[in-house]
């Protein structure tokens, strides 16, 4: 079992998303704070689409390096899909306490919590869909802690999006951040041991018929809205996102 089939190329490509995500959905809560009524719903919903968008990318990139010697891995695309749909409604669900709760305290820990459930949900739920000729099972007390460390991710990310200011920090914190997203998945991926059953022919999409081919149109979309908020006016003229 390996995480390195196509070497260090889906590593550090995966932490570049997570990187992208992070920054993006960062800069899209500072312009949510600083609107009001539709526009700061559209901001809080394109950063809640950015974080988990980036997220789930991030996995589905290193994913493509996961290799079992003896088996090919296949997705199942309705869970895979499932994944994403979660990483984006849960994370949203954490963006909006910190949005709109009046206790900056309060709204980061709660906020926090959701937000780290939601990404290790998509985690579980994305490993969940792969289908092999074997029988995959988990280490309790490390995938414990891959939660643990998606939830101080998540928290960290809220708490410097109401502390942190100006560009330098921000793009340290999203750096950070990448690094904690990274750190999470491969914790996770560390509690997984995977006995091949010889003989057994797998179902579902290959990861490029499939999994490929969409983490390259949300990469896209994830740098494409990345040069449209880093074009847009400030917060003092906050413009009403289409959704």
């Amino acid at each position: 079992m390996t995480e390195l089939t196509f070497g260090w190329i889906t590593p550090v490509l995966s932490y570049v998303m997570a990187c992208v995500g992070s920054a993006l959905g960062l800069r899209c809560m500072v312009r949510a704070l600083s609107a009001t009524g539709r526009s700061r719903r559209n901001w809080l919903i394109n950063g809640a689409m950015a974080i988990g968008t980036g997220i789930w990318t991030m996995h589905f990139i290193a994913m493509l390096g996961f290799g079992v010697t003896g088996t090919e891995i296949r997705y199942d695309v309705p869970l895979t899909v499932l994944s994403l749909l979660v990483a984006i409604v849960v994370v949203g669900i954490g963006v909006f306490a910190v949005g709109y709760l009046a206790s900056k305290t309060l709204s980061v820990l709660i906020g926090g919590i959701v937000a780290g459930l939601g990404v290790a949900a998509m985690h579980y739920i994305g490993m969940a869909a792969m289908r092999m000729s074997g029988q995959v099972s988990y280490d309790p007390g490390v995938v414990t802690l891959s939660v643990a460390i998606a939830i101080a991710a998540a928290t960290a990310a809220l708490w410097a999006t109401l502390n942190i200011h100006g560009k330098a920090a921000a793009v340290g914190a999203s750096l950070v951040m990448g690094v904690a997203v990274s750190a999470m998945h491969y914790t996770g991926m560390a509690a997984v041991s995977v006995e091949v059953h010889a003989g057994h022919s797998a179902a579902g999409a290959t990861p490029m018929q499939f999994v490929f081919p969409l983490t390259v149109v949300l990469g896209s979309y994830l740098f494409l809205t990345s040069a449209f908020v880093a074009l847009s006016p400030g917060p003092q003229k906050t413009p009403e996102l289409p959704v």
